[in-house]
């Protein structure tokens, strides 16, 4: 039985390192109590095999077995990229 991947989409905030990306994925949560919709980010490393990802792209990124410590996500597709 094959669990179901986490797919989250993201925009590229580095890719100093080699083919590792680091992605900025954005969420709204609502306040418990005020019920107000607030802003969370949170900063996932993920694998990008042959370097095509530049600062400021909107991507995608799938869940997958891992690569290092800190890198289990791999790069699914890029979404838009930013004109330079």
């Amino acid at each position: 039985m094959d669990r179901q991947k986490r797919v989250m989409q993201g925009v590229v905030t580095s890719n100093k390192m080699a083919k590792t990306i680091t992605v900025k994925v954005t969420r709204t949560v609502q306040h418990p109590k005020y019920h107000k919709f607030l802003k969370r980010h949170d900063q996932y490393h993920a694998h990008d095999e042959l370097n095509r990802c530049k600062e400021g792209d909107l991507v995608s990124i799938m869940e997958c077995r891992p690569y290092s410590k800190t890198k289990t996500f791999i790069l699914q597709n890029i979404i838009q990229t930013v004109e330079v």
